[in-house]
């Protein structure tokens, strides 16, 4: 009776069975124990370990048979047939060995994709498998593949040996390469987990199927430095060649292979492979790198085995074996799975120390190994406790199953230097147990970085520039402090007191606090750490937004005045000129409320901008530079400092709007009275100069600024250049003319009389009185002689209608002319009562009168 399957899986086994060959014959002898062996030895993917593997179970069933105190009584017989590490082949195999007499005790497979097939399926016959080259960690789980064993170590013994020599080497940040197949997923899955409690960082995962290319290339655009590779040596090879041609190979790479490569791998069947690169361009690639791999060579080659061998013995046996076969061990050209090959021939010995103990057993109870058929559950559960408790030496080392089948092994680790495979050192993963052997050769002479290291390198202003702007900004300020106190010293001076010196001297203060800012600004972590950089942020934007309002609102001052009593000129001369000519000072207070008031705009914007939202250190990254030095594996990356805050650009757009519109009122105050010379602010053109160019740099400045706000020495040098250009610019424009003319040696009287700024005296002013009432009796007189002139133009005319004439002037008159200058009265002024000579006075009085009522500023320049 068959094991209970479904319907559709049993038809496929009884279609396969009908189409294998029969193989190992037709054996029947009673003392015949049938063991049946899958191996996988041709095929183009996966692993080949059949090659090497198949001839050392041939040497280990020799050596068996050839014991007399083992199996007495029996021979252990094996039938094989190739699986070409292609599950759908291996389960073919396996299914002719069953459904083909004689009944198989046991099977021994190879290939982790063959093996998880086998090892799921023989369940159903009660077969025990033992596989001797399967390194899936998939094939640990106990619930799936409950009667599998396996002399080859499961691939997760690398990852702690790989976890420790991370470690060793300080790498905190590894990339994987895996081959799409269940014993490198696995084996992935439980490296990251193992990553994850060491705190080493995955930087990528790639994975391929067949064409690594793709899969390599975003390794290097992770900047991937240690790699960690899973796949059979076939894959293998591609990859080296891709890695070649990407350069990623050499002093700044460390790559991790499996172990159980042949030594040559990298050398051979490169043609058949159609690998796209020649054997020197390979052995480039391979050097340096690493490799784990479970020890499967007793290391101690002069110790004996449960087979009377030493290691060293069954090498020079299994390469005689090889040799015959056709294999040029001489020249180091090793079959595929030559590595695994001790591990094939503990695996045959393991199953007749098996057999041997369970024979023990059954005969205690009365059965025998040959009552074995795929229903008997009884003598299949003996065969798996005796395997479960199998421990012997081996040509592999010591040879034991964990509860979960696998192989428990000490990890070696090797490197590929000078082309040929180094030991270095062996990892005890139970007892966290490393031997190193300091044998390491790394290319460079350094160990590898696990990354590109990233200097970070802050942009600075460059030193010169910044000492040559601070020295200029010093003589500023040394100048802008020397004409303070002149201004003071000299402020009784006329040339003085006409233009305003209490502006003067705020304008002056606000030109020392803007030269200050230059100093701020040239502020970086040359000088300044980072947790001190914000203060120096809101210090410059304090210096330059105060310095500003101070210096330009006092000059906004001046030319506001002068445009103010402009205006009042145009519309009221008279009670203009009292104004300008008579008024006895300027009261201080008005003009300190224009700059005050401009100075409260300022704090209502500041304070709230550096209390909600105040100004950071943040710095902008640069794309990363190579370094100076080729041989440092480094890159370098550029920060440049900046004063930001979260809302950053709503607050420039606040404070350039407020500026700006004063600016540009400034500028048309300016303009306005552009041609406007007032004699009691004497600086007033060269004040309304000095805005037209503090404008035109701000147009200028402002702009330009943000565009190159990202090199530093050009935004230091324009923004520096700019604020020094207009203080300066300001102070010769407007004290140049007056220190000329204080340390000229001209006397006060030389002064006074080339002064068109002098007030007049009391006795003047009472003059300008009388003249200013006498000018009004004469337009009254004026006004009375019109009134004459009128009737006496109305009597000529009343002649003229009478008397007929039309084309001349009637008898006695003269001429009549009428206008405000002159007046030319004929012999019939008589009648008037008014004489020739009393005519003369009428129009000289009337021409006087007339020139009085001309404009303000001509008479009284006329007065002056």
């Amino acid at each position: 009776m068959q094991p209970s399957v479904p319907w559709t899986l049993w038809t496929l086994l009884i279609a396969l069975s009908r189409m294998l060959v029969t193989v190992g014959g037709g054996y029947t002898d009673s003392n015949v124990l049938h063991i049946g062996g899958i191996f996988p030895i041709g095929g183009q993917a996966g692993w080949q370990g059949g090659q090497a593997c198949m001839p050392a179970a041939r040497l280990a069933l020799e050596d068996v048979n050839a014991r007399k105190d083992l199996l007495p009584g029996y021979v252990l017989k094996l039938h094989s047939n190739d699986s070409e590490c292609e599950p759908g082949l291996g389960a073919s195999v396996m299914y002719n060995l069953l459904y083909n007499e004689p009944t198989k005790l046991m099977l021994l497979a190879g290939c982790s994709t063959v093996c998880t097939t086998v090892a799921e399926a023989a369940k159903m016959w009660n077969l025990v498998v033992l596989c001797y080259g399967a390194s899936s960690p998939a094939l640990s789980d106990r619930n799936r593949f409950p009667t599998l064993f396996r002399t080859h170590p499961s691939a997760t013994v690398h990852n702690p040996t790989r976890i420790k020599l991370m470690k060793k080497f300080g790498w905190s940040r590894v990339a994987i390469l895996q081959q799409a197949e269940e014993v490198f997923i696995s084996t992935v899955e439980d490296l990251e987990a193992r990553c994850s409690e060491a705190a080493i960082e995955i930087v990528t995962r790639q994975s391929f199927l067949s064409d690594p290319s793709d899969a390599v290339r975003n390794l290097r655009r992770q900047d991937a430095r240690v790699i960690v590779g899973l796949f059979y040596v076939v894959a293998a090879r591609r990859v080296l060649c891709e890695l070649y041609k990407q350069n990623l190979y050499g002093k700044s790479y460390t790559w991790f292979f499996i172990g159980w490569y042949e030594d040559n791998w990298f050398e051979v069947n490169l043609d058949k492979e159609n690998i796209d690169c020649t054997v020197e361009q390979m052995r480039a690639a391979a050097e340096g790198h690493l490799t784990t791999e479970a020890l499967m060579w007793n290391q101690d080659e002069d110790e004996k085995t449960i087979s009377g061998m030493t290691s060293l013995d069954f090498r020079k046996k299994l390469n005689d074996a090889l040799r015959e076969e056709g294999y040029d061990i001489d020249k180091n050209r090793y079959p595929e799975g030559y590595q695994e090959a001790p591990l094939a021939y503990d695996a045959v010995w393991s199953v007749a120390l098996a057999f041997n103990k369970t024979m023990d057993r059954l005969t205690q109870i009365g059965k025998s190994l040959k009552d074995f058929n795929y229903n008997n559950k009884d003598v299949a559960d003996n065969i798996y406790s005796a395997i479960n408790s199998t421990q012997f030496l081996g040509v592999s080392g010591i040879v034991a199953f964990s509860s979960q089948g696998d192989r428990i092994a000490l990890t070696q680790i090797e490197q590929v230097i000078n082309g040929s495979y180094v030991v270095l050192g062996y990892y005890d993963t139970q007892a966290d147990n490393l031997t190193w052997r300091n044998k390491e050769v790394w290319i460079g002479g350094k160990v590898p970085q696990d990354r590109t290291i990233i200097k970070r390198a802050l942009r600075k202003v460059s030193l010169l520039l910044f000492i040559c702007m601070c020295a200029i900004s010093t003589v500023g300020i040394v100048i802008a402090t020397a004409l303070i106190i002149f201004n003071i010293w000299n402020k009784h001076r006329r040339v003085i007191q006409s233009s305003h010196p209490v502006c003067n001297t705020i304008m002056l203060f606000g030109i020392i606090v803007c030269l200050a800012s230059v100093f701020l600004m040239g502020l970086d972590g040359r000088f300044v750490f980072p947790e001190r950089f914000p203060s120096v942020c809101q210090s410059r934007a304090w210096l330059l937004t105060l310095g500003f309002t101070l210096s330009f609102g006092a000059m906004f001052s001046k030319v506001w005045r002068v445009h103010r009593l402009s205006t009042r000129a145009k519309t009221d001369p008279k009670v203009k000129m009292v104004d300008v000519l008579f008024q006895k000072k300027v009261q201080p207070w008005k003009l300190y409320s224009m700059v005050s008031g401009l100075l409260v705009i300022d704090l209502f914007i500041m304070i709230p901008w550096q209390v909600i939202d105040p100004l950071q250190r943040r710095v902008e990254l640069f794309p990363l530079e190579d370094p100076l030095e080729e041989s440092d594996d480094s890159k370098i990356r550029p920060e440049l400092e900046h004063c930001e805050s979260h809302h950053n650009n709503v607050w420039l757009s606040v404070i350039f709007a407020y500026k700006g519109l004063v600016l540009l009122f400034g500028l048309f105050l300016a303009y306005e009275t552009r041609s406007l010379k007032i004699k009691q602010i004497n600086d007033s053109q060269y004040v309304a100069l000095t805005i037209y160019n503090v404008v035109i740099m701000c147009l200028i400045t402002v702009p330009v600024t943000m565009v190159i706000s990202s090199q530093q020495d050009a935004s230091f040098a324009f923004v520096s250049v700019a604020i020094t250009f207009c203080c300066f610019l300001c102070m010769a424009l407007i004290f140049l003319p007056k220190v000329i003319a204080v340390l000229s040696k001209a006397s006060d009287k030389a002064e006074s009389k080339y002064n068109h700024e002098e007030r007049p005296s009391k006795e003047d002013e009472e003059k300008y009185q009388k003249l200013l009432s006498d000018n009004e009796d004469l337009q009254r007189l004026i006004a009375q002689k019109e009134e004459k002139i009128k009737k006496l133009r109305d009597r000529i005319q009343e002649r003229e209608r009478e008397a007929g004439v039309t084309s001349a002037n009637p008898p006695g008159v003269a001429a009549l002319t009428q206008g405000k200058d002159t007046l030319i009265v004929a012999d019939f002024i008589t009648d008037a009562g008014t004489s020739d000579s009393a005519c003369g006075g009428c129009v000289s009085l009337y021409t006087r009168s007339s020139r009085c009522s001309q404009s303000d500023a001509e008479f009284s320049d006329s007065y002056l």
